[in-house]
């Protein structure tokens, strides 16, 4: 499968080609249609490249730069706990120092994590990006249901 754009910009998957018009797949809403060929030109992006810009840029973004749980982990307890200070991050959890300063760095690169002051210390939050990720990756827990489940 190749990946090529038609005459306005928009990129498809090659599906099939024939001499007159090509089959083509949307990678967002996977509906398939026939471009003339004389609308179409290849692009240099892989059919896979082209295939994960159907997931959201946020999503995307973790996915890539999210390489194992304790990262995740430590995404999902800055979104809940709100911004922490470096020395709680170090107190809190099982990171020494370099590895939690190469993974913030790598978050922060990513536009995962940004810096705050946190009493008066270096901290960090999720940028507004990561939280939209998170949503999207995580269940939304009705607060009124989790209270029936805790009184049941």
């Amino acid at each position: 499968m190749n990946t090529v754009e038609d005459d306005t910009g928009k990129r498809y998957l090659l599906r099939k080609r024939s001499e007159d018009a090509s089959l083509v797949r949307d990678p967002e809403t996977g509906n398939e249609c026939y471009i003339r060929n004389d609308r179409l030109e290849a692009v240099d992006q892989s059919a896979l490249e082209t295939a994960a810009q159907s997931v959201s840029d946020p999503v995307l973004t973790l996915l890539t730069n999210v390489h194992d749980a304790e990262t995740l982990g430590l995404l999902v307890e800055l979104a809940d706990r709100g911004p922490l200070g470096v020395r709680t991050l170090l107190a809190a959890y099982d990171f020494c120092e370099s590895d939690l300063h190469g993974r913030l760095t790598v978050l922060s690169a990513a536009g995962l994590l940004e810096e705050a002051e946190v009493a008066g210390e270096r901290g960090y939050r999720v940028t507004e990006n990561c939280e939209t990720a998170l949503e999207a990756l995580r269940p939304t827990v009705d607060p009124a249901a989790a209270a029936d489940d805790e009184t049941a």
